[in-house]
């Protein structure tokens, strides 16, 4: 069920992304519909504009075409004037055309010059817009190529996650479909089961009508009534509470496993971060505080691994056959010093962190809403360190009934759990504000122009820890306070006494249990006959008689063993004696003897050798003093942890001994002592190197997605260059042959029109010399 629900909430948790990218996808394709709106209407306006050019270029052409005629005119008029002059004809007439004609050159003068500046005055405003218009085309083409970039790739995530969900449903539907099945074996299970207890409780109930029946009859008195009576009052015992205290254990060991491996991830990042920023070691060394700090640091394993193997052996601790409550969980105390341990690790490095983010802020690129963030980590850093401090407390609190008997009423222990829920919620609350505060610091870190891909890593891993951290801590505080009401309720209680369950009462418990299993064994076996009551009470005094007996015969067997082992030691230490005897006695036959032998010689000898025998036998006899003085001394035997060592009893051998011992003791402590440092040293390393392994390969994995989000962004562009060169050809080949087209068009055009001029001046030149002539006749 624990999978299912995982399931789901991944499930959920991604249809929400879906939702939220599907959402910012509206967004994106309004504004890019939006811009190509804009880029569309803005081309209309260039095409307005273009128009309204060819307009006044061929306007331009036609003027500059009526100023060519003229041009002609005006010299056909001053050929007309000197070939008057020439001929000397200067009449009223003459005056009045020539007057008329200089007017009309005056005329047409004038407005050849308002016409030219006109001309250009309209040509460099259509310079001017048409350049306008050019920058604004090629500033909204990019913006275009942009939004479509960000469309593409947003496309290509969204299919992707689509993809996913899709598989991620398939799989879920399955996994549906197998829990539906697995539902209706239940049920079936179930339904037997059901079926079965009905049949059980029907046999019970005649069972417990025949007993009920056969106790009315047969027992006359009942001792259940008196509490007096009973000197052992025991509770019976409770296996689906402890079924339900080894499931609530496990699912705990899971939550206390993840809040482990998010807190390892935790400080370790934020030593590489120490290292990274704001002074990268790889470069120069950073300060003393944050080496200090980074030390600490590196030493967060030795305080939290322990959290996991002591909940670990507390979890392996709680069975079926065992008796769990707060008096009888002996684990729990290790845990809490382990805790306890934890707790004073982090008010350790607290101030260490509180001056390594003052340390940020007072860097040179540190802005102030990064000030502002740094305090907010800080008060949110000491605010985690007192939540941890009151679940110590809290903890302590609970597991001081197993260390001292009927130290906390079943009262408080209520509200000491009601208490621990709550500070695990703050707790929760606490961590998820800290989050969220350094999520918004890394995304100001990340608009400094000096930040690096090694910090901005660093900080996603490091963001992704307190994510895992914010999730654990809610998954605890959730667990906590949907099992609250088992952790307050007593699961195991007396018939006639409201107090808290002592460890005698529980090993009584499970003596009963077995007793109570091996008698129902024993019940399917024949049973033996009855015994009647009179005669049970005196074959009971007899027992205690025979077992005050039996206790004072195991004592004096006891004394025996004793004794006879004693007497075993003496008698090995008389067998050695009497060896040395036997070896001395040998010696002092030889010696006998050899003088015995010098005593012939010597009186077969001269006086001298009488004298030399007398010298050798006195000398024989100190010798022999001084081995029956050296045998008299007892032969030891000294043991220690080194090995057997036969002395004498001497107190120079003795001193030897002592400390010859205490040196090979104080050589191997000393030694166990360095074994101990290489091999903490070498775990602390392991756990550095592991979690430096699992950084870089988080950002490989990073560095490999980002690559290929650039590689399909690179493609992608060169698309959109081919494509946009593409148009660009195009255009230009329309363009050129629009003008080709509108040039030769005018060209006939004012062809045409210079035509018609020339036959209409024609034909008006024509129409006033008829009119010259017809005045001169």
């Amino acid at each position: 069920m624990a999978t299912v629900t995982d399931l789901q909430t991944k499930y959920s948790k991604l249809a929400q992304e879906y939702s939220k990218l599907r959402a910012q996808n509206q967004v994106l394709k309004k504004a890019v519909v939006d811009e190509q709106a804009n880029s569309v209407s803005l081309k209309e306006q260039l095409k307005q504009r273009d128009q309204s050019l060819r307009k006044q270029e061929q306007e331009m052409d036609s003027l500059s075409f009526r100023n060519q005629q003229l041009a002609k005119r005006v010299e056909l008029l001053q050929e007309e004037l000197a070939t008057s002059e020439a001929k000397g004809k200067k009449g009223k007439h003459g005056l009045q055309t020539q007057n008329v004609f200089d007017e009309d050159l005056q005329k047409k003068i004038e407005e050849n010059e308002r016409l030219h500046i006109q001309f250009y005055e309209a040509d460099e405003q259509h310079r001017r817009q048409e350049a306008e218009l050019r920058t604004r085309l090629q500033e909204l083409e990019k913006d275009s190529d942009q939004h479509q970039a960000v469309v593409d790739g947003l496309t290509t995530k969204y299919m992707e996650n689509i993809e996913r969900l899709q598989s991620d449903k398939a799989r879920l539907e399955v996994k549906a479909q197998t829990l539906e099945r697995e539902a209706k074996e239940c049920r079936m299970r179930t339904e037997e089961c059901q079926q079965q207890l009905r049949r059980c409780q029907s046999e019970l109930n005649k069972q417990v009508k025949q007993s009920s029946s056969v106790i009315q009859e047969k027992v006359p008195f009942n001792d259940t009534k008196f509490s007096d009576y009973n000197s052992l009052n025991v509770p019976p015992h409770n296996r689906r509470h402890q079924i339900k205290s080894r499931d609530v254990a496990g699912q705990a060991l899971s939550f206390i496993q993840d809040l482990v491996a998010a807190l390892l991830n935790f400080h370790s990042y934020t030593e590489q971060r120490v290292h990274i920023y704001p002074l990268d070691s790889s470069i120069e060394p950073i300060s003393p505080l944050n080496q200090k700090f980074s030390q600490y640091l590196h030493e967060n394993a030795a305080y939290v691994r322990p959290l996991e193997d002591s909940f670990l052996q507390l979890h392996e601790s709680i069975t079926e056959d065992t008796v769990t409550v707060l008096e009888t969980v002996v684990k729990l105390k290790s845990f809490a010093d382990n805790f306890s341990s934890y707790t004073h690790f982090l008010q350790k490095i607290l101030p260490y962190q509180l001056k390594s983010l003052e340390e940020e802020s007072d860097a040179a690129l540190s802005t102030a809403a990064l000030t502002a963030k740094n305090q907010e980590l800080q008060s949110d850093m000491k605010r985690i360190t007192s939540v941890f401090e009151k679940l110590k407390n809290y903890i302590n609190l609970l597991a001081l009934p197993s260390v001292q008997q009927d130290a906390m009423p079943q009262s408080s222990t209520s509200a000491v759990f009601t208490q621990l829920a709550a500070c695990l919620h703050s707790l929760h609350d606490a961590i998820k504000e800290m989050s969220k505060h350094y999520n918004q610091k890394a995304g100001l870190e990340q608009e400094l122009p000096t930040i690096t891909q090694k910090l901005c890593t660093t900080s996603e891993c490091l963001l992704g820890s307190l994510g895992s951290l914010t999730s654990s801590t809610g998954k605890i505080a959730t667990f906590f306070s949907n099992n609250l009401d088992f952790f307050t309720s007593s699961g195991y209680s007396t018939r006639t006494s409201t107090l808290a369950l002592n460890p005698l009462q529980a090993e009584s418990m499970l003596a009963n249990k077995k007793k109570a299993a091996a008698y129902i064994q024993a019940i399917k076996k024949p049973r033996p006959q009855s015994v009647a009551y009179k005669e049970a009470l005196t074959n009971r005094r007899i027992l205690t008689s025979s077992t005050e007996s039996r206790e004072g015969l195991t004592q004096q067997v006891m004394q025996s063993q004793e004794k006879i082992a004693r007497l075993e030691q003496e008698k090995e230490h008389w067998l050695l004696e009497a060896q040395l005897g036997k070896v001395r006695l040998e010696k002092e036959n030889q010696r006998i003897a050899d003088l015995e032998v010098q005593l012939a010689a010597a009186l077969g000898g001269s006086p001298n050798s009488l004298t030399a025998a007398a010298s050798t036998l006195a000398q024989s006899h100190e010798e022999a003093e001084m081995e029956q003085k050296a045998a008299g001394k007892e032969a030891t035997l000294c043991t220690s942890l080194v090995g057997m060592l036969c002395t004498t009893s001497t107190v120079e051998h003795v001193g030897d001994e002592e400390s010859r011992e205490q040196l090979i003791k104080t050589h191997y402590m000393v030694r166990v002592g360095e074994l101990t440092t290489q091999l903490q040293i070498s775990d602390s390393k392991a756990v550095h190197f592991h979690s430096e392994c699992r950084a870089l390969a988080k950002r490989l994995a990073i560095a490999e997605k980002s690559r290929e989000t650039l590689s399909e962004e690179v493609k992608v562009a060169n698309q959109n260059i081919t494509r946009l060169q593409d148009e660009l050809t195009t255009t230009k080949r329309s363009y050129e042959d629009q003008l080709s087209m509108m040039s030769d068009h005018l060209c006939s055009m004012n062809e045409t029109l210079s035509k018609q001029r020339e036959e209409i001046d024609t034909l008006k030149l024509g129409s006033k010399g008829n009119a010259k002539k017809n005045k001169g006749r």
